[in-house]
C-alpha cells in the first residue's frame, strides 16, 4: 500500500510493506509485520531528496498492521523535513 502526501512544498511518499524478518538462530520468521518505506521530494522535482528511507517501531519491531506502517512513515518524514529543511526560529535571549 502507497500513500502520497503533500508537506510543506515537499511530496512524503510512504509505502507500507511486509516485513518477514528471520531471526539468525531460528531461521523462521520471528514477528511478522509491516515497516514503513520513506521516500520524500521536493514539490518542483522528480528525483528523491534521499534515498528511500526504511522505518519500525521503536527496538526494530515491524508495526503491526499496514495503517500504523503508514502513519509512523508520515509522522517520520514529516519530521525530517522540519529538522532538516524548514528554517528553525530563532530562541529568544533572554
Amino acid at each position: 500500500m502507497t500513500r502520497s502526501y503533500d508537506y510543506e512544498g515537499f511530496t512524503l511518499e510512504i509505502s507500507a510493506e511486509s516485513d518477514f524478518s528471520v531471526a539468525i538462530s531460528k531461521r523462521e520468521p520471528s514477528r511478522r509485520g509491516y515497516v514503513a518505506v520513506v521516500r520524500i521530494f521536493q514539490a518542483a522535482n522528480t528525483v528523491a531528496v534521499y534515498s528511500p528511507l526504511c522505518f519500525g517501531e521503536a527496538g526494530g519491531r515491524p508495526f503491526a498492521t499496514e495503517a500504523d506502517a503508514l502513519m509512523g512513515g508520515y509522522s517520520a518524514a514529516c519530521k525530517i523535513v522540519d529538522d532538516l529543511f524548514l528554517p528553525q526560529p530563532a530562541l529568544i535571549q533572554p
